[in-house]
């Protein structure tokens, strides 16, 4: 008979989320070895993993963390709200986001490799999914510089964390203003600061698109140019940041909220979950 005890699986499955039956048969297997379990989960645990590969990551959560002058916004992903609420998750995006921090990563290639513990965050999350049971994964990852920040993290729903995340960078003094530009994002889903940051090819095709619909609209053709830029006009305020009717106050475009605050916005990143 294995020498362990009942509360010995408990201590077990508390430090590692693991399940009792797989928790029990490891324990067995090492003879009552705690390290050896572990040892033998974890193996067990990998191997799943690879299995997991072609599974679907729908689910999980956004975290930010502000280190000096940039702050660094993370989606982390698994497979369902069940696990996207674990305690173990939530520590495991808060290893990463520290991680993702500290090397100023932008982009989810230079995160995975950033030191993590004894190894990089891409060995961490391997290791956390392996013990978690469901395919785990960085799915992005955004490093913003500035001169004053506000970060808004809403909870689609109580019972789980943060599904959508914002970053406004920004430079004055209304924090209050500031604050409400970035739940305004957070709705609104701009793509870009500005206008003059949309890809010009994207504004062609645009334009190309509204031009047709316009004349199949039996325009008359004097008039085209005049319809086609307003519709151009529409299309910047789905896409631009600055052009976009402010969500307060659909009067007024976020650009002129932001000038009589006395505030610049100069970036922001936005991430929800799953999409």
């Amino acid at each position: 008979m294995a020498n362990f005890t009942i509360a010995d699986i408990k201590a077990l499955r508390e430090q590692l989320g693991t399940g009792m039956v797989d928790t029990k048969k490891a324990l067995e297997e090492a003879d009552g070895d705690v390290e050896k379990a572990v040892e033998i989960l974890r193996l067990k645990g990998a191997k799943g993993n690879a299995k997991r590969a072609d599974r679907s990551t729908s689910e999980g959560l956004v975290v930010a963390r502000e280190v000096g002058g940039t702050v660094t916004l993370v989606e982390l992903a698994c497979e369902t709200d069940f696990v996207a609420k674990n305690d173990r998750f939530i520590a495991l995006a808060d290893k990463v986001a520290d991680a993702a921090a500290a090397a100023s990563a932008d982009s989810v290639e230079v995160a995975l490799a950033a030191p993590a513990g004894a190894g990089t965050v891409e060995t961490l999350i391997s290791d956390e999914a392996a013990i978690i049971g469901e395919k785990v994964e960085l799915r992005r990852v955004r490093t913003l510089s500035g001169d004053k920040f506000e970060v808004y993290l809403h909870k689609t729903s109580k019972d789980l964390p943060p599904q959508v995340g914002v970053v406004l960078a920004y430079t004055g003094d209304d924090a209050e203003t500031a604050r409400s530009i970035a739940q305004h994002i957070s709705f609104a889903n701009p793509t870009y600061l500005s206008r003059d940051e949309v890809p010009e090819a994207d504004v062609e095709k645009e334009r190309e698109i509204v031009t047709e619909i316009s004349r199949q609209e039996g325009k008359p053709e004097a008039a085209l140019p005049k319809i086609v830029e307003g519709r151009v006009g529409a299309y910047f305020k789905q896409v631009s940041l600055l052009d976009q009717d402010y969500a307060k106050d659909n009067k007024q475009s976020v650009a002129q909220v932001a000038k009589a605050a006395g505030l610049t916005l100069t970036g922001f990143a936005r991430f929800k979950v799953g999409a």
